[in-house]
């Protein structure tokens, strides 16, 4: 059985503020080996970390991340970090790099759920200057997204993301089929899907398994005795304490 990588979920969004610097310098103190992250595009195509694609839940302002630049939004305050800006993905990567760690990096969709147009050759590029494609897993919910990124090579693993009604309605062979179709390593599901048969099926069909939502000691115990890949977990800490 793997060893279950712990990923500290938006930089461990339990304990700090969601996809912000002051998240993951915290997140990168820890011996947890990867970190996981949003990226959305700015006005002027550069790629910033930040899980909505508006900024009303997470920031003192409201409106699309798309509607404002790069500068525009180093401008916009995110709440609870004491006046920090939204993030480049350029800035944490390089702080991943000089930590050693893994880049979990989910690409997002706009306000609509439409493919960012070229946000996957401006992720690579940004991964490249900083050295870190080949230590970056790339997740999507959109399997065209990830096969742009299977035609392109050179990342540490690509992951296919399913929330729980499509995955119920497709099942574990259809998923199977949809990963290897689209060219993911990997399926990753909400904990509560995850049990030992599909885990099972998931190993059988050439793939591996990861998981979210795994916030407490039993969904983090769960995600660790499945012998999943990788937990994304917003109390980091926690699941250092509870994986022996």
């Amino acid at each position: 059985m793997p060893r279950t990588e712990i990923a500290s979920h938006r930089g461990g969004a339990f304990l700090w503020p969601e996809n912000s610097r002051m998240a993951f310098r915290q997140a990168l103190a820890l011996p947890a080996e990867q970190l996981e992250l949003d990226v959305h595009l700015s006005a002027d195509d550069k790629v910033v970390v930040i899980h909505d694609a508006t900024l009303d839940r997470t920031t003192d302002t409201t409106g699309p991340v798309r509607g404002r630049t790069l500068a525009e939004l180093r401008q916009v305050r995110l709440r609870g970090t004491g006046g920090e800006g939204v993030p480049s993905l350029a800035e944490v990567a390089a702080m991943v790099r000089e930590a050693g760690r893994v880049l979990r990096l989910e690409v997002k969709a706009d306000t609509a759920g439409r493919l960012y147009p070229g946000i996957v050759p401006r992720c690579l590029a940004v991964l490249d200057a900083a050295g870190m494609r080949g230590r970056t897993v790339l997740m999507s919910f959109q399997p065209l997204t990830v096969a742009e990124a299977a035609a392109t090579g050179g990342l540490a693993r690509l992951v296919l993301l399913l929330e729980a009604k499509p995955w119920r309605g497709m099942g574990t062979a259809g998923a199977t089929a949809l990963c290897h179709a689209c060219g993911a390593e990997e399926l990753g599901l909400p904990i509560n899907e995850c049990d030992a048969a599909v885990v099972a099926a998931l190993r059988e069909a050439g793939l591996g398994a990861s998981a979210w939502g795994a916030n407490d000691a039993a969904t983090i115990q769960q995600a660790l005795a499945l012998g999943l890949d990788a937990l994304a977990t917003d109390d980091p800490p926690l699941a250092l304490r509870l994986r022996v």
